[in-house]
Parts: C-alpha cells; sequence; structure tokens
C-alpha cells in the first residue's frame, strides 16, 4: 500500500501544478473606475457604480460628498453637487469597503434619477472631483472581470452575470442564477478534483516505486478512471443542454412551395408572422422568428419554396434557403399529407447537400386537415391550419435538439464550456486506453494532466489573459 504521505505530498504537487493558472493585475486594471450601471434610456432610477482600492476610500468620500459620514452598506441620502458646487440630484448612496464587495474593491454606488443626461454629469463631476486618483471610465464588463481577478467568484460563475443579463426566457434565467450561484463551478471543480487524485494517485507510485503496488493488476485504476470519464459524460451532457438554453436552437423549415412553410411558422409563433396565400412561391426571401418551447428559444427560418425554376428571384431565394440550411441545428422538411403537392426527391437530396453533418432532419407531414394522408415513415403528421400535433412536433423538436424533457436543474454553458468539457473526457479515456493496453504509466499522468488543465479553463484557472478580454469586452458597460 502507498503511505498515506506520499499520497498527500504528490498530490499537493500535482493540484499546485494543475490549479496554480494565476493571473497578474496589470496597472489598468487597478485604476479606480467609474460607469453608468443602469441601461440606456430614461427611467425612474439609475446607478453610478465606482470601483476604488480600499485605501482611497476617505480621499472619494471626502471629494464627493464632503463632511457626510458614512455607514457601510447602509443607504445614505446625500445631495450630489458637481465641481462648481451646484445641486445635481438627491441621491442614495451606498458605499461597501473592499474586499466586501461585488468587486473586491471598494464600491461606491449613486443611486439618483435615471435620466441619461443627469447620469452623465454625474459621472463627468466624479471624474472632475477625483481627477487626483485617476478615475477613468469603466470598459465593458470591467466591474465584473475585477470580480473574478480579486478571487470573488470564478470565470464560469463571472460568464453566468452576463448570461441571466442576456437571458431570453425564464428557463435560461433560472439556469444563469444556478451557474451564477455556483452549481456548474461545483460540477466541474468536483470532477477536477477526481482527475487531481487519481493522477497524484499514479504519480505518486512512479515516484516510490519501491512500495510494489501492482495498481493494474487490482483494478483499481481501470475503475477509477471509467469513474472519472463518466463523471465528466454527465457534466458534458448537462452542459450540452444548458448552451441550448443560452444560444437556444436554430430550424430551417424546406420543402415544395405551397407544402405550408409559412403557415406552420405562423402557427408556432402563434401570431401572423410570414404572408400566406394559396400563390406558390410567395415566400421569396428567409423569414425568421424566436419562439420558446418549454423555455428553451428556437430560432425558426421560414424559406423559399425548392423547385427548379427560371425565375431569378426565386433562384435567390432559393439560394438563400440552402444557406439557411447549412447553419441550422434542425431541419424540418415538409410534406403534402394531403398528396396535393408531389415531394421532389431532387429537393431533399439538394438540401441534404448543405446541412451540416449529423443535423438532424425531421420530416413533416402538414395539411392532414384537408383528407387524404400520405404520411411518410417517421413523419410527424400535423395541421398547421387547425394547429393538431403541433404539441409532437415541438416535442420532435426538443428531443432532435438534445434537450430533456424538462429544464429543471440545468446550469448556463457557453461553446468553450463544450470545448472543454469535450477535451478532458478525450484526455481521460486516452488515459483509459493507456491503462487497458499495459502502457507506460508516465503517459497515463500526462493525459490526466491534459484533462486537468482543459477543465481549470472553465473555472479561469489556466486560461490565457486574451481570452479573458475577448469574454468581458462582450458584456455590457456598468457591469
Amino acid at each position: 500500500m502507498l503511505k498515506a504521505s506520499h499520497v498527500n505530498m504528490r498530490w499537493s504537487r500535482t493540484v499546485g501544478l494543475i490549479r496554480g493558472g494565476s493571473f497578474r493585475m496589470s496597472a489598468s486594471d487597478k485604476d479606480p473606475i467609474v460607469a453608468v450601471a443602469t441601461a440606456a434610456g430614461r427611467g425612474g432610477v439609475g446607478i453610478v457604480r465606482l470601483s476604488f482600492p480600499k485605501d482611497f476610500d476617505a480621499d472619494v468620500l471626502d471629494a464627493l460628498f464632503p463632511g457626510r459620514s458614512f455607514t457601510p452598506r447602509h443607504a445614505h441620502l446625500y445631495p450630489v453637487l458637481d465641481a462648481s458646487g451646484e445641486l445635481l440630484d438627491e441621491a442614495i448612496v451606498l458605499h461597501f469597503p473592499g474586499p466586501s464587495s461585488y468587486t473586491g474593491e471598494s464600491v461606491l454606488e449613486i443611486q439618483a434619477h435615471g435620466g441619461p443626461v443627469l447620469l452623465r454629469m454625474i459621472v463627468r463631476t466624479v471624474l472632475e472631483k477625483c481627477r487626483h486618483l485617476h478615475f477613468r471610465l469603466a470598459e465593458p464588463g470591467e466591474f465584473t472581470k475585477r470580480a473574478f481577478l480579486n478571487g470573488r467568484m470564478d470565470l464560469a460563475q463571472a460568464e453566468a452575470v452576463s448570461d441571466l443579463i442576456d437571458a431570453v426566457s425564464e428557463s435560461a434565467a433560472h439556469a444563469a442564477v444556478r451557474s451564477l450561484s455556483g452549481d456548474f463551478s461545483d460540477r466541474v471543480r468536483d470532477v477536477g478534483l477526481q482527475v487531481d487524485e487519481l493522477r497524484a494517485f499514479v504519480e505518486a507510485a512512479l515516484d516510490f516505486p519501491e512500495e510494489e503496488t501492482d495498481f493494474l493488476a487490482e483494478g483499481r485504476i481501470l475503475e477509477r478512471t471509467r469513474s472519472v470519464a463518466d463523471a465528466l459524460k454527465g457534466v458534458l451532457d448537462n452542459a450540452v443542454q444548458g448552451r441550448v438554453l443560452r444560444d437556444g436552437i436554430s430550424v430551417t423549415l424546406v420543402g415544395s412551395p405551397n407544402v405550408g412553410k409559412s403557415s406552420l411558422l405562423n402557427a408556432l409563433a402563434g401570431e401572423e408572422v410570414a404572408i400566406v396565400t394559396d400563390v406558390a412561391g410567395t415566400t421569396r426571401d428567409r423569414i425568421e422568428h424566436w419562439v420558446t418551447v418549454r423555455g428553451v428559444p428556437i430560432r425558426i427560418v421560414d424559406t423559399a419554396g425548392l423547385r427548379r425554376t427560371d425565375d431569378i428571384v426565386e433562384s435567390k431565394g432559393i439560394e438563400r434557403t440552402l444557406e439557411a440550411a447549412s447553419r441550422a441545428d434542425v431541419v424540418l422538411h415538409l410534406v403534402d399529407a394531403s398528396g396535393g403537392i408531389v415531394d421532389e426527391p431532387e429537393v431533399l437530396e439538394l438540401v441534404m447537400r448543405h446541412v451540416r453533418p449529423r443535423t438532424p432532419l425531421i420530416t413533416v407531414a402538414n395539411k392532414a386537415d384537408a383528407g387524404r394522408k400520405v404520411v411518410p415513415e417517421g413523419a410527424v403528421l400535423i395541421s398547421a391550419k387547425t394547429r393538431d400535433g403541433l404539441e409532437a412536433l415541438r416535442e420532435a423538436l426538443l428531443c432532435a435538439a438534445g434537450v430533456a424533457s424538462t429544464t429543471d436543474g440545468l446550469f448556463m454553458a457557453r461553446e468553450r464550456h463544450l470545448e472543454a468539457l469535450r477535451a478532458a473526457l478525450e484526455h481521460v479515456e486516452c488515459a483509459l486506453r493507456v491503462a487497458q493496453d499495459g502502457g507506460m504509466m508516465d503517459l497515463f499522468a500526462e493525459e490526466l494532466r491534459l484533462a486537468g488543465q482543459a477543465l481549470g479553463s472553465i473555472l479561469g484557472e489556466t486560461t490565457p489573459d486574451d481570452l479573458l478580454g475577448m469574454i468581458f469586452s462582450k458584456f455590457c458597460i456598468g457591469k
């Protein structure tokens, strides 16, 4: 048996290597900053937010509100005066001394009336009165970036702040809150700890061969590696659904002219989004509309009917149909269940040559209300006119997109999280193959190191600074 002290010593060093990524805050990351924290436009309340080093507290408070006393985290009603002493507004002012604040620095919030001109005047006053402290305007996402750099939240939680603001459905908002509270991070961290423990276990054996423990013979390495792989698959499955909640899915409607694509769009949208007539080829350009199905945002793209034509405008519309199909997450192929419109086989062949590999295709037999029912095997039978069968179609859409029957318990995830989880799973599976084939355990340990590194990138422990800049630049100013 390995001595516990040996494992713990090696594990500590392993965790340090994997989790040791850090970011040095540059001079600009320590500048005192100010910005309007509320959305553009008029409102009842507007907030100007400041973040600055804790040792600036006395100077900032005295410069902006001379002679006023502050109780930390308590609201105070104070006049806001400009640089010439003229009253701008009576505002609620709150002081959050660092490090017990959103950013980990000291934060001051001035809650005034929400006129955009007034808020700009308050910001200008802050810059003028605190010029000696070198305040500057905050960049997009800079308050949250500082919260991350100061250890107030990890990178996945920081991204969830933006996802909560941008949520387009209640399910997405709930998922973002779960990520912000650390659910996603905890699951990633838990799997990362399992990877660390397994790697430390193996490397301790390599460092202390005199222990003469045959791990492979006992099956312990294989068993624990499979367990790690299963845990990673579970997190990845949940993250895939979380990414769908965040980004939604794109569904392209294709089929012959007058088969009912625009009618189906209107039925799913619950309103007259597209023009519907008995004239074939009414839709010449694609029409997009977002709908929500059980909390999942779905972008429905109605396209021009596909057929052989010499019409220049219609041909251009068909080109755009194929372009939309090439970017679709799911393709709905509409056919006429009444038999009135015969589907041309080459139409579907043309579409399938343009879609991405493994893109789900759902055949939808429309016009079930019109009599004779010609329903291809596996097709969903509906009537866009009477809306019969739409619920079954919604279920088929969610199933094709890989979304479970409920969004409860999902956390928000981004494409970069999926890439990192897939990379980690690939490295763990490579390690498993090495162990199964009786390969060198040094290689096994290296694959686990790479898996841990991929997981660390999700939380921001091994993430390059240029990626951080890209992530936070997409935030709104003041957050």
